[in-house]
């Protein structure tokens, strides 16, 4: 029998594709679910019900864009691989498409339909680069690793670095210009602009770092169709989509909320952006020291009740300092779990369908994850913005001016269609097959297939195959 070494990714590469992906997530965070909205809703002055329509009619969008990608991608035969010229190509176009948001176009302050296709036809732009870019990234710890010890060590760097998508926000949200402040909402502009800027580089430079098995490459993929039905016939899948859904709607409320949550309910920050930290950093190390002795899917159910338990706190005493710092800790133990357990379940997820057919197609699997949960993100937009304008949310107010009704919009908002959808997570996760001994043996079989395959196609190639 042939003996393989311990997979093992080295650490620029895990550094570098952590970098790319928090770059992507930096701006995608700034898209989805906080800066956007807040200035086209609260500083421009576009009307909540148009803006809520904006994020619905992005969502059919995602309909086709995201499962159509994933298909092209699995298909893609080049020398760099099936997903890196997406990521390295796509970085300064991705850029242009960001900038697009904050460019003040002339002629469309103050009028409502101009803001609003403005506002719709850049989202379309933004979000067809983003496609490309971020499933790429996604996916390539599957590309890189088979083994989750492997991958693991992968995403331990992608939420250290993680943690600037959760900081950024935050920390631009104390910066942001009042209703009226024309100097300031034009340093903000130029501020969104350098971001952009910024991170389309570190993606570019990043992909000069990692690369990606190539036998992948020379397996012949089904239709459009077929691939597409298959993944809905594992039913591993099919209970994957559950917790990830819940976890994209929960990050757009969350992050989106935590503007108005401040601007207008007046807490102390300090204690709370604190608790955050301390959660997100216990949460960290809880999942990853317990991952394997709990399994990934005990794992999870575990994190949609910690998660769960803060929304309730927030709804329940938002308004004061000590539940809500609870809350916060809450959320961040969910954050930590959303960032480091879902990829490990989205990857057993790819790996049990090619121990069925025999193929890699992470492509196709993230373009349907994808097609699933972006619409999580409109939905999310929309449903807070349809639950503050309900409790009498006033936009031309300035900051801290909302009526009690209006205060109480934004807490139920925010956390209360969350905290039910972690809830009903909680019971689906019940339903996950891949756990336990069997499926760690499957597991370590596929990681010596691999190894098999890489070393075929390159000495196929004329190249001596080096562990």
């Amino acid at each position: 029998m042939t003996e393989f070494k311990e997979e093992h990714v080295p650490l620029a590469s895990r550094i570098w594709i952590s970098v790319a992906d928090s770059s992507v997530a930096i701006l995608q965070s700034l898209v989805a679910t906080s800066a956007l909205t807040y200035y086209f809703v609260k500083l421009r002055g576009l009307d909540t019900g148009l803006a809520g329509i904006v994020w619905l009619l992005f969502g059919l969008w995602n309909a086709v864009n995201d499962p159509l990608f994933g298909y092209i991608s699995d298909r893609t035969k080049s020398a760099l691989g099936r997903r890196l010229p997406y990521i390295r190509y796509g970085a300064p176009i991705f850029a242009f498409g960001f900038i697009l948001f904050w460019i003040d176009i002339p002629g469309t302050a103050g009028v409502q339909m101009l803001m609003f296709w403005q506002m719709l036809v850049a989202l379309f732009i933004y979000d067809s680069l983003y496609t490309a870019i971020a499933t790429s990234i996604y996916i390539m710890p599957y590309e890189m690793a088979v083994s989750n010890k492997a991958r693991s060590t992968i995403y331990v760097w992608k939420i250290i670095f993680m943690v600037f998508t959760i900081v950024v926000p935050l920390v631009l949200e104390r910066f942001k210009p009042d209703v009226g402040d024309l100097a300031g909402i034009s340093s903000f502009r130029w501020l969104m602009i350098g971001f952009g800027i910024t991170m389309a580089i570190l993606v570019f430079v990043s992909t000069y770092f990692y690369r990606e098995n190539h036998f992948t490459q020379e397996e012949e993929q089904p239709g459009f169709v077929e691939a597409f039905k298959n993944c809905f016939r594992n039913r591993s899948f099919v209970v994957f989509e559950s917790i990830s859904f819940t976890i994209m709607f929960a990050q757009t409320c969350i992050m989106q909320g935590i503007w108005l949550y401040f601007d207008e309910l007046k807490v102390t920050g300090l204690p709370l952006y604190i608790s955050l930290a301390v959660g997100i950093i216990g949460g960290v190390v809880l999942w990853i020291k317990q991952r394997e002795a709990w399994g990934i899917k005990t794992s999870l159910r575990i994190m949609t009740l910690l998660f769960a338990l803060g929304c309730a706190a927030m709804l329940l005493g938002g308004r004061n300092v000590i539940p809500a710092a609870f809350g916060f800790l809450m959320f961040g133990f969910g954050f930590a779990g959303g960032m480091y357990l879902i990829p490990l379940m989205n990857g057993d997820v790819v790996d049990y369908d090619e121990h069925k057919t025999g193929l890699r197609r992470e492509g196709m699997y993230a373009g349907i994850n994808s097609f699933i949960t972006k619409p999580a993100i409109s939905i999310g937009q929309w449903a807070l913005l349809t639950i503050i304008t309900a409790f009498g949310y006033d936009q031309t107010l300035a900051k801290g001016a909302q009526s009690y009704s209006a205060q109480t919009g934004v807490l139920v908002g925010w956390v209360a269609p969350t905290g039910v959808l972690l809830l009903l997570s909680f019971f689906a996760l019940a339903y996950y097959p891949l756990a336990g001994e069997s499926w760690e043996k499957i597991k370590k079989g596929l990681e010596a297939l691999h190894k098999e395959k890489e070393r075929k196609y390159l000495e196929s190639k004329g190249y001596k195959f080096v562990e």
